[in-house]
């Protein structure tokens, strides 16, 4: 795709998160520090499960790439945040803006897919436990990742198409701290109807059938849980069976929630600062909160994690 246009703006100013001269230093090491820890704490989830043969199963499989993906989407705007708090003016390029905002949709999207893809997984761990192995194959689970980030691309492609082909004539500051696609649309002097006619079905069709569809599996799978629950009577088998479940129903309600706040769409530059601070949540902590939720609460990890100090330690 041609990242051209015919408008006369060849770059954008990113206002950033605050105008506030002396919250600046204190933001770039918090975000600093922030970026640090989610690198850190990505990586080494990755590597746990790489390195420790216990975790090379299909749940974490999918675990992995969600660690990888939100590894990657920390990158694509934290650089230019930190740099929006120690320059005057935080320029990018309309090739990079374009560049960010495609790569933005891209594990955006690809995360709502494997979020769904291991919500399916826990059905059918929960459901069909003894057929677990069979149903989940190496080569299902290869290709299931293959749909997410192939279903990932196309929707990153259209959305970032209706933006290219958008005018840009006088304004070039984009009042946010990265380039979304909303604060962009603000910006065109051309007619947005239709292109964001088409972004809203887009990304309609990604956040609400995932959503609808791991609420689905979600609501099929406790009422498996609870049927075997009220058969056993025991109070250890409802406690072993909601921490199969627990860590990604957790997940699941902290992106869909907070990324839902981040694109209502509203006027008023009060709410516009709303969702700057919503946004903040989805891009900056749940990549970092997402390695600590599944591994505090998950005692393979914990279990992964003792064996993989005490190697290091011995050698």
């Amino acid at each position: 795709m041609a990242i051209e246009n015919d408008s006369s703006v060849t770059e954008f100013i990113l206002t950033g998160l605050t105008e506030k001269s002396e919250l600046q230093l204190l933001l770039f090491v918090i975000f600093l520090v922030n970026f640090a820890a989610t690198v850190v704490g990505n990586l080494s989830l990755m590597s746990l499960i790489f390195l420790n043969s216990n975790l090379q199963t299909p749940m974490y499989f999918f675990l992995f790439n969600l660690s990888f993906i939100d590894l990657c989407y920390s990158f694509v705007f934290t650089p230019k945040t930190l740099m929006s708090f120690v320059l005057e003016k935080n320029r990018i390029s309309f090739t990079g803006c374009m560049t960010q905002l495609f790569f933005f949709c891209f594990f955006a999207n690809c995360e709502c897919d494997v979020l769904t893809v291991m919500a399916y997984d826990r059905y059918v761990a929960i459901c069909q436990p003894l057929l677990y192995m069979v149903i989940m194959s190496p080569r299902r689970c290869s290709l299931m990742m293959f749909g997410s980030y192939l279903m990932g691309f196309v929707g990153a492609f259209v959305l970032t198409g209706c933006v290219i082909r958008l005018n840009f004539c006088d304004s070039n500051i984009i009042n946010h701290y990265m380039c979304d696609i909303f604060p962009l649309f603000q910006l065109s002097c051309s007619s947005t109807y239709a292109k964001e006619l088409v972004s809203s079905v887009v990304v309609s069709t990604v956040v609400i059938g995932s959503s609808i569809i791991i609420l689905m599996i979600m609501i099929m799978s406790y009422a498996l849980i609870l049927f075997n629950i009220i058969q056993m009577s025991s109070g250890k088998g409802l406690s072993k069976a909601m921490s199969t479940c627990s860590s990604h129903i957790i997940t699941v309600a902290l992106f869909y929630g907070f990324g839902m706040l981040t694109h209502i769409k509203t006027s008023s530059n009060e709410s516009v600062d709303q969702r700057k601070v919503f946004s903040v949540f989805c891009t900056f902590l749940l990549p970092l909160l997402n390695p600590f939720i599944y591994s505090l609460r998950n005692k393979d990890v914990k279990l992964a994690i003792r064996r993989t100090l005490m190697r290091l330690t011995v050698s």
